[in-house]
């Protein structure tokens, strides 16, 4: 008999069919659904809102991305130890030990642990386990001595030469931390402790047994040779200046340097050198005295002798050969603080192998310990996995926005420009993700973030998809909140410039426009400015140069440059005229555009400026829509390290739930400090009265005959 398979559960999100995974039963076949049909195909685990130990333990060859074939294993790993796999999809934090399968020895062993778990806590009546109760190692493995971590420490012993030993090892070669929370050694730091304290007695017998050879000065040898190794560069030193003063006397003034040349007394020779090559007894430098009378505690010289030849130095440093060979040979230093007759007392009480053996024993129960960590990973799996496979395998907290959920790849909001941009995703690598987000079709903010409290810094993505962006360029500053609630001060660092909405691309031909008459009427102005004060400079600098001398050489007053033109009546009647044939044309387009519209029904008019209206908007607004329509966050996150597999795209309606736009009441309230209303229409209308009187006077005199030019048009 064919054995049917059920079917896969559909759903429709970001303008894909994706399968949806919500019972216990599609769980358990979750490996046999074909990746093909998976949203995500790898996601990194860093830069994540999600609990990094669940990710730790889901990512299980450690490569740092979480792939397909490792959430189907962690998926069949629940499943197997779980009896109601259903409620894998509740997300809670604690777990009935009676859910857990005991059918399986891996669920036994779970059982089991979980089990011990709450008796180390103190929680033997309890019937369930939290994530909190198995995150707790310290407080699950306090007061065990054998726990599996090949660790012990010194209440594992119930010898105390034993216990004793372990102390010394930790003070001497370093400690491990055991999983109760004390300090322990491992089975290679005792071994490294008994090969030391063996290195050090057989070192130390060495000199024994050539004791008379090794310490030439018996018990004082060592002051000795401190005494000799304190002086001894500076009376090589001066055998060497002796030596090549007598080799070439004019080197007197190089070698016996004067103490204002030098930085300092003690820099300067131990003695003046001298062409005998004696080191005087006397005429030592002070820096250098107290030294030099200690070394001459232990060398003998004849009565007779002046001083210390090179020869007699050169016997002084070889009685110390051998103790100097023997210093050399020091094996087992790490134990020195320890003693010779600790070091020998821990050596004749020979606890190492019974350190070795519990060292051993406490291996034994790894099994057993691990299973205890088996059961941490169990609730953080029982805890987090539907909440990862949601996110991972059709983005349902992404899309399901109104009860508050949030995709794991969003950072947190970002304020900004009376905004709030409540889709931000942390950014890994700036140049990298900007060259692969702007395929997205998105209105990208890209941002630097920093808090001072936290002492970090990042960078961040945000998505705008509402309001006006004429303001929004590199350098504004906007605040950050991360999801854990915690403000940073952001920076835009670039924008990528998208649509946002279709009421934004419907206003933006005319903003274009009126930015563009901006920009030709200040460049004009600019140009005239620019043309005029070169002009008036031109003819200041000529009128400097060519100024008539205020008085004649006869005494005779200059002539009178600046007498006055008379007045050219015809020129101003031209003017006038012009300007009545201009005001003309005007007066008489408008009193045709007004019996045109005052004869037009106002449904007409109406159709008509919306007809204007669609031909100058309607472009922009359809390649918005089809921009908008077609946003994909896929390629942002693909900039972020992940392997998207479907369309996650942000439609209009969905767009809008994204950033929401400050809204104010309408209200009509004074502002005393508002700017008053522009008068210029006023200005604009005397001055056309103005030339109005002008071409009646004009017409009074004679001059203009307004009939006539009225005519003529």
């Amino acid at each position: 008999m064919k054995t049917t398979v059920p079917a896969w559960n559909y759903c429709s999100l970001g303008g894909a069919i994706r399968v949806k995974i919500d019972n216990g039963r599609d769980l358990q076949r979750l490996g046999e659904l074909d990746e093909k049909y998976w949203t995500v195909l790898s996601c990194p685990v860093a830069d994540l809102e999600f609990d990094k130990e669940t990710l730790r333990l889901i990512d299980s060859d450690n490569d740092g991305k979480i792939r397909v074939g490792e959430m189907v294993g962690a998926a069949r790993w629940l499943c197997s130890v779980i009896k109601d796999k259903d409620s894998i999809f509740k997300g809670e934090s604690e777990l009935g030990l009676d859910n857990i399968d005991r059918s399986c020895g891996q669920g036994q062993r779970l059982y089991d642990s979980a089990r011990q778990i709450l008796h180390n806590l103190g929680k033997e009546d309890s019937d369930s386990i939290s994530v909190a109760d198995a995150s707790d190692s310290v407080a699950i493995f306090k007061g065990t001595v054998l726990n599996g971590d090949g660790v012990i420490v010194p209440a594992s012993c119930d010898d105390p030469e034993a216990a004793a030993a372990v102390t010394d090892c930790m003070a001497a070669i370093g400690s491990a931390p055991d999983r109760s929370g004390a300090q322990g050694v491992t089975a290679d730091m005792i071994e490294a402790f008994y090969a030391a304290c063996a290195d050090y007695d057989a070192w130390l017998a060495m000199s024994e047994a050539e004791k008379d050879r090794i310490f030439p000065f018996g018990a004082d040898t060592a002051a000795a040779y401190d005494a000799v190794t304190a002086v001894r560069d500076k009376i090589d030193d001066y055998f060497t200046r002796c030596r090549l003063l007598a080799y070439d006397k004019d080197a007197a003034a190089a070698v016996s340097v004067p103490v204002s040349a030098m930085s300092d007394v003690a820099s300067c020779p131990i003695a003046h050198p001298r062409e005998s090559g004696l080191l005087p007894l006397d005429g030592i430098n002070p820096f250098w005295q107290d030294a030099f009378d200690s070394l001459m505690k232990f060398v003998s010289l004849p009565k007779s002798s002046k001083g210390l030849d090179e020869a007699g130095w050169a016997g002084v440093l070889a009685r110390f050969v051998p103790y100097t060979q023997w210093l050399e040979s020091k094996k087992g230093a790490q134990v020195e603080g320890l003693g010779a007759e600790r070091v020998r007392a821990i050596l004749k009480a020979d606890r190492k192998q019974y350190l070795l053996d519990l060292v051993k024993k406490d291996r034994a129960l790894e099994q057993e310990s691990n299973s205890i960590d088996d059961v941490k990973k169990l609730m953080l799996l029982y805890r987090d996995y539907a909440k990862l496979l949601n996110n991972y395998l059709i983005f349902s907290d992404f899309y399901a926005r109104s009860d508050g959920r949030r995709a794991i790849f969003e950072a947190g909001k970002l304020y900004i420009d009376q905004r709030c941009c409540d889709l931000c995703i942390r950014v890994s690598d700036m140049a990298r993700h900007a060259d692969m987000a702007k395929l997205s079709g998105m209105f990208l903010i890209y941002c630097k973030c920093t808090s001072r409290l936290l002492g970090k810094t990042m960078d961040i993505v945000a998505v705008m998809t509402d309001g006006d962006i004429s303001e929004l360029r590199p350098g504004k500053n906007g605040v950050f909140y991360d999801c854990a609630g915690r403000d940073w001060d952001a920076t835009v660092t670039k924008v990528v410039d998208n649509p946002v909405s279709i009421k934004q691309a419907f206003w933006s031909p005319y903003r274009k426009f009126w930015e563009f008459c901006v920009g030709l009427i200040n460049k004009s102005a600019a140009d005239k400015d620019a043309k005029m004060m070169s002009e008036m400079q031109a003819k200041a600098s000529e009128a400097a140069k060519s100024a008539p001398a205020a008085v004649s050489a006869a005494g005779a007053p200059a002539a009178d440059a600046s007498r006055k033109q008379p007045f050219d009546i015809a020129k101003f009647a031209g003017i006038f005229a012009a300007l009545g044939l201009a005001l003309g044309y005007i007066g008489s387009f408008l009193t045709k555009l007004a019996a045109g519209i005052a004869a037009t029904p106002w449904w007409q008019l109406l159709l008509a400026v919306a007809v204007i209206m669609l031909i100058i908007s309607g472009p922009s607004c359809f390649i918005a829509w089809s921009k908008l329509r077609r946003r994909n966050l896929g390629p942002v996150l693909n900039a972020n390290g992940w392997a998207i597999n479907s369309k996650v795209l942000v439609n209009i309606v969905f767009g809008a739930k994204l950033t929401s736009v400050a809204q104010y009441p309408k209200l009509r309230i004074a502002d005393p400090n508002a700017l008053k209303p522009s008068s210029w229409w006023k200005w604009l209308i005397a001055v056309l009265a103005l030339a109005l009187v002008a071409a009646a006077v004009l017409h009074i005199v004679g001059i203009v005959d307004l009939g006539i030019v009225w005519l003529s048009f």
